[in-house]
C-alpha cells in the first residue's frame, strides 16, 4: 500500500499543474467562444492546436520514455543519458524551426480557411520550445522534484492566462475608449493570432524557468547511448504518432472531409469547444501518466510490483468513472463554460469522455511492453488503431459531421485497449481485478441510465436527484475500495 500512497501523492502534485492549469484554461474557453467572431474562428484554433499535439510527438520521438528507461539502468550514468537526450532533441527542434519558417506560406495555404502564414510561424516556434522543454521536465520527474515541476508549469499557465486576458479583454476595451494608447501594436481583427501570441510569450517564460535544468552538465552526446536510446524509442515514436493521430486526426482531417471550408471550420469550432468540457478526463490521465511512468521504471519486475500495477489500474478506473458521472450529472452547470451558440454539440461530451477513459486504461496496460523492452508491440497496436481511426473518420464524418469524430475516437480507443490487454496477458501477465473493475462499470451504466431516464423538468429537483445518484457511487467506492482512513490527509483525523 505504501507504493500506492507514493504514487497517489506524486499524481496529486504533478496533477496540480495539470488540473489547476486545465481548470483555469476552462476560463479561457468562454472567452474564446464569446470574443472570437464566430464558431469558425474557434475552429481555426482547434485545428491548429491539433497539429501542435501531433508535431510535439514527432519532435520528442519517444525520447521522454527512453530517458526514463536508460537513466534507471545501472550501466549508464543518468546525467550522461540526460545530456545526450536534451542535445539530440535540441538539434532536431532547431532544424524543425528552420524548415517551418521557410515553408510557412505553403503550409498556411494548404490548411486553408482563416490560417495565416504568421500563425504557422508562431506555431512552429511554440512547438519547438515545447519539445525541447519536455526533456528538462522529464529530468525533474526523474529526480522526484514534483514541486519544481508543478511551479514552472503554473508560471506558464498564469502567464498564458494573463496575456490572453490582456489581448482579448483589456485591449479591446482600451481600443474603444482610448485607441491611441494601443493602436501602435493592437489590431482589433487579429483574434486567433493573439491566442498564439499569448502562447508564444508564456512558452518563452517557461523556457526561462527551466534554464537551471538546461545548463550545468559537461557531457554532450554519447553516440553509443544515443544509438541504443533511438533503437528503444523509435518504435515509441511510431506508437506516439499513431496514438496522437487517433486522438487528434478528427480535428486535423475535419476541414478536408467537409466540402464547404467555412462550414467545416464552424462545425469544428463547435466540436472543439464541447471537447473542452471533457478535459477533466484528459487532465487526470495526464497527471497519472506524469507520476506513473517514472514510478514504474524505478521498480523491479517482481510479483509484488505486479500487484501495485493491478491496484493502479483499479483505482484509475474508479476515479475516471467518478469523473464521468460527475461531469454528466452536473452538465446543467458545466455547459456554460461555452457560449450557448455551441450547445448543439453537447451530445459529443459523454462519447469523448468514454473515449478518453479507455485511452487512459490503455496507457495503464501499455506498461508491459515498456518493461520488457518490446516497444514494437506498442507500435503495432497503434498503427492498427490509427488506421482504424482514419478509416472511421472518412466513413462517418462526411455523413454525421463532428458526432462521427467522437464515435471514431471511442471505437478506436476501445479497440487498442482490448489488443493491449490480451497480448499483455500472454507476454507479461498481470492479475488485474477484472471482476471489481467490471462491477464499477456496471454500476456506472445503471446510474447513468437512471440519469437519462428520469428528468423532473425542475433545476432544483434534478440537482438533488443527480447528487443522490452520485452519492451511491461514492458510498460504494468508499465502502469497497477507498476507505477514508486510508487516505493520507484524513489518516490523522481517524487516529484522533
Amino acid at each position: 500500500m505504501s507504493g500506492m500512497k507514493k504514487l497517489a501523492k506524486e499524481t496529486a502534485i504533478y496533477g496540480l499543474s495539470s488540473i489547476v492549469g486545465k481548470f483555469l484554461n476552462w476560463g479561457l474557453v468562454p472567452i474564446y467562444t464569446r470574443v472570437l467572431a464566430n464558431t469558425g474562428e474557434y475552429g481555426v484554433v482547434t485545428n491548429l492546436y491539433s497539429w501542435t499535439a501531433f508535431l510535439l510527438v514527432m519532435l520528442t520521438y519517444g525520447m521522454e520514455t527512453g530517458f526514463f528507461r536508460f537513466a534507471n539502468k545501472p550501466e549508464y550514468e543518468a546525467k550522461t543519458v540526460y545530456s545526450t537526450t536534451i542535445s539530440s532533441i535540441g538539434i532536431t527542434s532547431l532544424l524543425f524551426v528552420i524548415l517551418g519558417l521557410f515553408f510557412a506560406p505553403q503550409v498556411s495555404s494548404t490548411l486553408g480557411f482563416g490560417v495565416k502564414p504568421e500563425y504557422i510561424t508562431m506555431l512552429v516556434i511554440i512547438v519547438a520550445m515545447d519539445a525541447f522543454s519536455a526533456i528538462p521536465f522529464a529530468y525533474l520527474r526523474y529526480k522526484n522534484r514534483p514541486l519544481r515541476f508543478a511551479s514552472i508549469k503554473m508560471i506558464f499557465i498564469f502567464v498564458n492566462i494573463a496575456t490572453n486576458l490582456f489581448f482579448l479583454i483589456l485591449c479591446p476595451y482600451l481600443h474603444k475608449i482610448h485607441p491611441e494608447w494601443i493602436s501602435w501594436f493592437y489590431r482589433p481583427d487579429y483574434g486567433v493570432g493573439y491566442i498564439l501570441v499569448a502562447n508564444l510569450i508564456s512558452t518563452s517564460v517557461m523556457m526561462l524557468g527551466l534554464i537551471p535544468e538546461m545548463i550545468g552538465f559537461r557531457d554532450k552526446i554519447d553516440w553509443q547511448i544515443l544509438r541504443q536510446m533511438l533503437k528503444y524509442s523509435l518504435p515509441l515514436l511510431v506508437l506516439g504518432i499513431a496514438g496522437i493521430i487517433s486522438q487528434t486526426v478528427d480535428k486535423m482531417l475535419f476541414p478536408f472531409l467537409i466540402p464547404d471550408k467555412a462550414n467545416a471550420m464552424a462545425q469544428l469550432g463547435i466540436y472543439g469547444a464541447n471537447f473542452k468540457i471533457a478535459v477533466v478526463m484528459v487532465m487526470f490521465t495526464q497527471a497519472f501518466r506524469f507520476a506513473y511512468e517514472p514510478f514504474v521504471f524505478a521498480k523491479n519486475k517482481g510479483e509484488n510490483n505486479k500487484k501495485v500495477y493491478a491496484d493502479a489500474m483499479k483505482y484509475f478506473v474508479i476515479i475516471t468513472l467518478l469523473i464521468f458521472l460527475g461531469i454528466m450529472f452536473y452538465m446543467d452547470f458545466i455547459k456554460y463554460i461555452i457560449d450557448p451558440s455551441y450547445f448543439a454539440g453537447l451530445n459529443v461530451v459523454p462519447i469523448v469522455m468514454l473515449g478518453q477513459l479507455f485511452f487512459g486504461i490503455y496507457f495503464n496496460l501499455s506498461i508491459w511492453y515498456k518493461l520488457i523492452d518490446q516497444t514494437k508491440w506498442g507500435a503495432y497496436f497503434s498503427i492498427i488503431v490509427c488506421t482504424l481511426t482514419v478509416v472511421l473518420n472518412f466513413a462517418l464524418v462526411p455523413r454525421f459531421g463532428y458526432i462521427g469524430c467522437a464515435w471514431a475516437s471511442l471505437i478506436s480507443n476501445f479497440a487498442i485497449t482490448l489488443m493491449s490487454y490480451f497480448m499483455g496477458q500472454r507476454k507479461f501477465k498481470i492479475n488485474y481485478e477484472l471482476s471489481r473493475i467490471f462491477t464499477y462499470f456496471l454500476l456506472t451504466i445503471i446510474l447513468y441510465a437512471a440519469y437519462l431516464i428520469l428528468d423532473f423538468h425542475s433545476f432544483g429537483l434534478n440537482l438533488v436527484y443527480r447528487t443522490f445518484l452520485l452519492s451511491i457511487f461514492i458510498t460504494y467506492m468508499i465502502r469497497k475500495d477507498l476507505p477514508l482512513k486510508e487516505i493520507p490527509i484524513l489518516q490523522k483525523l481517524f487516529k484522533k
